[in-house]
């Protein structure tokens, strides 16, 4: 926590230093989607960055946001009883929150902040405080560097009850993405990720990018996770440059180094990776991008007494993103090397993601989302699990009922096959329904 407080306050002295005029068009053609004004994008397998799932019509900043959400849930294998027949529960959950989003000439930033807590019924041992804080920088160092810094800490006792009101699953394009596939749905669980990113543009269509990343999912209480790891994190660094061959084309190639790390299954594991993928955007339009990388990789791993073991494989994805006025949809496929995620070890990770967000009527919307996930653990002969697969997905619907209030249904169906892992293996389904009524105000900034 007190890593991340320290670059909150960072985010905050950049804020202070920067000049309070207001945005020009001149200022903004540099950062603009498709390089209007002959600034190039950052294509998506080396931005950093998710998709956004937002509607382009709703598109602004220099708000300051907040509100109240309470939520109550029915959730199915919350635990098992002494018999070990699954036991379902009901909870309720209230979040406060609060979201600064703000741009200035040189300096688009976004602040959000939930502090929360979740209530169960029956039981009351999992009794929760929630802490969600998140920071977005993007700071235009000169007329052709930028500098994008990201960092969120989530605190929680369930990662399917989160405070994201529209319930659509997060897609990446990236070639490097946090692991959090394997899930103990209902263990009290510490996730901190963080991403800095320089770029320079040096000529009309060339720009190369240097970043460095870091992860870490934590389990205080081992009990709650028999079997995995309670400690993972990764941390590396790659650089990138990339050519636009025209106003929709881009091609690239990225260099990365990461470190992974894994403790608390009674063999510490430590894997070093070394990826180099070719890449290729079209940009449709400034809203419309699809993304292929693919390369070799070389990994080698370590254990406490065992000896070290080495390999090549590929690596490689594809990823689409598309926001539009009224429909925001994005999907992705990889295959990487990555984090275990709580395993006992670095793993070869497939994912496939997919999440679409429709505004039905003028206060109506619906979101779908859906993602698979297959890891397998490098050297599965040296450790207590070999891997195993998960699959979700979610439903919602929104409907607004006044000015500030809304009313939000939201179900979760998870399916996870570990079976050396009693954490997971003993309730491997889960099924979530949820009722939100959300309070929420906007005030400009600046006016």
């Amino acid at each position: 926590m007190a890593r991340m407080l320290t670059r909150v306050l960072i985010g905050m002295i950049l804020l202070a230093v920067c000049p309070l005029r207001a945005q020009t068009g001149a200022d903004a053609a540099g950062t603009g989607p498709g390089g209007g004004g002959g600034g190039m994008m950052t294509p998506a397998p080396v931005s950093g960055e998710g998709y956004s799932m937002g509607f382009s019509s709703e598109t602004r900043s220099n708000y300051l946001r907040g509100g109240l959400i309470f939520s109550t849930a029915y959730q199915s294998d919350v635990t098992t009883g002494t018999n070990g027949q699954p036991i379902s529960d009901v909870t309720y959950t209230i979040l406060p929150t609060i979201s600064l989003d703000q741009t200035r000439s040189r300096l688009h930033w976004v602040f959000t902040y939930s502090p929360g807590f979740t209530f169960y019924q029956k039981t009351t041992s999992l009794n929760q405080a929630n802490q969600n804080l998140g920071v977005n920088l993007r700071y235009r160092l000169s007329p052709h560097v930028t500098l994008s810094l990201r960092d969120t800490f989530q605190q929680s006792s369930s990662v399917l009850n989160q405070p994201n009101t529209d319930l659509q699953q997060p897609v990446s394009g990236g070639v490097s993405v946090p692991n959090y596939s394997v899930i103990a749905p209902n263990a009290e669980v510490l996730t901190n990720t963080a991403n800095a990113t320089l770029t320079y543009q040096f000529a009309a269509n060339a720009m190369v990018g240097a970043s460095g990343t870091f992860g870490n999912l934590y389990y205080p209480n081992q009990s709650q996770v028999l079997g995995l790891a309670n400690n993972s994190s990764s941390k590396g660094g790659s650089g990138f440059y990339s050519h636009r061959l025209s106003k929709m084309h881009y091609i690239g190639v990225t260099y990365q180094y990461q470190v992974f790390s894994a403790s608390g299954t009674g063999m510490p594991s430590e894997t070093h990776a070394q990826s180099v993928f070719g890449f290729y955007t079209i940009y449709f339009n400034p809203t419309i991008s699809l993304s292929f990388f693919g390369g070799p990789q070389y990994s080698s791993t370590q254990q406490l007494g065992v000896p070290s073991s080495q390999g090549w494989s590929p690596g490689g994805g594809t990823s689409f993103g598309w926001q539009g006025r009224l429909t925001s949809f994005a999907a992705s496929y990889s295959q990487t090397i990555n984090d275990g995620g709580g395993l006992s070890g670095a793993v070869h990770a497939s994912s496939a993601n997919a999440s679409l967000h429709q505004r039905l009527t003028r206060k109506l919307s619906g979101a779908l989302g859906a993602s698979y996930s297959n890891n397998s653990v490098l050297d599965a002969l040296t450790t207590v699990n070999g891997g195993g697969h998960t699959i979700q997905g979610n439903a919602s619907v929104q409907r607004q009922l006044g000015q500030r209030l809304n009313l939000q249904l939201q179900y979760t169906r998870l399916h996870q096959s570990y079976s050396n892992i009693a954490a997971i293996s003993a309730i491997p389904d889960q099924n979530r329904v949820a009722v939100n009524i959300s309070y929420q105000f906007m005030r400009p900034l600046g006016r």
